[in-house]
């Protein structure tokens, strides 16, 4: 694993991710601090806590402890800010905690594909591989990840949003929903996880029309 999983799109603050479910540790927080300082000591504590999504009477305390158990060094800039570097043992504990964070990414990854597979296995079971995903999204990229080595085909890839029709996602073509009246296909899988429920009532017409199943996560 690389130092590029904690830096997507330039933010090391996607580190934290606030949900439903999943939401940020106090290890996933002392980690995202200790990474985003390993980029830039100059950081204040506002912008730390602007960029990881933390209060910044959060940001202080977290700092003070860091401090205090020898992992970051504050560096008097003038009589009122600082730089807080990482010293070489909070070099040596971010390198660790990180190894350990994308070790837990990479096994929930793998539980998301087998779980995919699982959900599909019916339709492999009656030799229905061929398939549409409808939804060019994250979701889809872990759904083809998923399907790469397996026996289904994807016949198409599908989304309501034009800007996406046309264009290129993992290695298929984007196509607009109508497409489904001219490509035969066994099930249409949703990969969009925030409109599902709309997106089937869209495909009942086609499904019911040309024999295909909708499947839904």
């Amino acid at each position: 694993m690389t130092d590029q999983m904690a830096n997507i799109n330039g933010k090391t603050g996607m580190l934290i991710t606030d949900g439903l479910y999943l939401k940020p540790s106090k290890s996933t927080r002392v980690l995202a601090i200790l990474d985003a300082l390993s980029r830039d000591s100059s950081l204040s504590q506002f912008e730390l806590g602007k960029q990881l999504n933390l209060s910044g009477a959060m940001v202080n305390q977290y700092l003070k402890q860091l401090q205090s158990g020898g992992l970051v060094e504050f560096l008097p800039v003038n009589g009122k800010s600082y730089r807080y570097t990482l010293t070489e043992e909070g070099r040596f504990s971010r390198q660790k905690m990180f190894s350990d964070y994308s070790s837990e990414t990479v096994r929930l990854y793998t539980t998301i594909k087998d779980f995919v597979l699982e959900k599909l296995g019916t339709l492999l079971g009656k030799d229905e591989t061929r398939l549409a995903l409808f939804g060019a999204s994250e979701t889809c990229e872990v759904v083809l990840s998923a399907l790469r080595d397996s026996d289904f085909q994807i016949m198409m890839l599908l989304d309501n949003d034009s800007r996406k029709q046309g264009q290129i996602f993992n290695g298929h073509v984007v196509s607009a929903p109508h497409v489904l009246d001219q490509v035969d296909c066994d099930a249409v899988v949703i990969t969009s996880f925030g409109r599902q429920a709309e997106i089937y009532e869209q495909l009942k017409p086609y499904s019911e029309k040309r024999g295909f199943q909708i499947v839904r996560f």
